[in-house]
């Protein structure tokens, strides 16, 4: 399970973590290989890979989530969102994906891991409807900002803020958002991968 090792490596983003988190991310890792020898849901297969790709550029963005509502918006196997209700408990989160592989396996971690904040929905960000919206969203690597707003702006509640994740600044992508989005960029540093290699975009309505 390797939980010494993911200690270590949570450590080093400087947070304050519940009681239990490592070995809660060390069973979602397990079961996360444990699926993958059977259903695709990662190109991630190393290990050590895993810790940082997945629970550390996950975690990186809690300080960046705000209120009590949180979408993550094409989750794929639960990431960021299941790192991010481990160690944020007081928080709903809704992990959205149309994979429906993907979806089934973030219903039976959260069951497995006992994380009764996590609402697990198989549906396209343009197709869900809820009936309210979200004082976070996020997404992770899952398309262009102009594209990104399209799928998944609207799911953005009043005084809510858009969290893309990203890789390198960007720049092209900035210059091609249009109004009533504002943005304000952050680099995330991931213990494990190079400076500059991660940023996030902080997406805002304009009134």
């Amino acid at each position: 399970m390797q939980v010494a090792q993911i200690q270590q490596a949570i450590d080093a983003l400087e947070q304050q973590y519940p009681a239990g988190t490592a070995d809660k991310l060390a069973t979602l890792l397990d079961e996360l290989e444990r699926w993958n020898r059977k259903v695709n849901l990662t190109a991630v297969r190393d290990r050590d890979e895993m810790i940082t790709a997945h629970l550390l550029d996950s975690l990186v963005a809690a300080p960046l989530i705000s209120g009590e509502r949180i979408l993550d918006v094409g989750t794929g196997p639960g990431f960021p969102g299941l790192p991010l209700a481990i160690v944020q408990p007081e928080r709903e989160f809704t992990l959205l994906d149309s994979n429906n592989k993907k979806i089934m396996f973030v219903q039976h971690a959260a069951l497995l891991l006992g994380l009764t904040n996590v609402t697990a929905v198989k549906a396209r960000g343009e197709d869900y409807a809820p009936g309210h919206g979200f004082d976070t969203v996020i997404a992770r690597a899952l398309a262009a900002l102009p594209k990104l707003v399209d799928i998944a702006g609207h799911h953005v509640g009043e005084d809510g803020v858009f969290v893309a994740l990203k890789g390198r600044y960007p720049a092209a992508e900035l210059e091609q958002l249009a109004a009533p989005w504002s943005h304000a960029v952050t680099e995330l540093i991931v213990p494990g991968l190079e400076k500059g290699s991660r940023h996030a975009v902080l997406l805002r309505r304009q009134t």
